[in-house]
């Protein structure tokens, strides 16, 4: 057969439509699939974000919501802070693979 056999009969199949996905279902069910996995590593990086600032409470000798709250003490505030965002960089790397 030469080319130009090839290239008509090619021609004469007709269009085809090849949806391609990675979860190999439909555009619907992937974008489904995905925002329940959002979901559940949100709750889950919240439920892990709440027990480190439970444990951190408990591992200073102070209440931390003592001095921040009622004694207004800004180098424990920054402190809470530096935590904060050291388990947030933390979680969500852990999230994003």
């Amino acid at each position: 057969m030469n080319l130009l056999a090839q290239t008509e009969n090619a021609a004469n199949t007709g269009p085809q439509h090849v949806v391609v996905s990675p979860a190999g279902g439909t555009g619907f069910d992937v974008l489904l699939e995905h925002l329940l996995a959002a979901c559940v590593f949100s709750v889950v990086g919240i439920v892990v974000f709440v027990v480190c600032l439970i444990l951190a409470e408990k591992l200073t000798p102070f209440s931390l919501i003592h001095e921040i709250g009622e004694e207004h003490n800004m180098a424990v505030s920054i402190v809470v802070a530096a935590i904060v965002l050291g388990i947030s960089v933390i979680i969500a790397a852990a999230i994003m693979g």
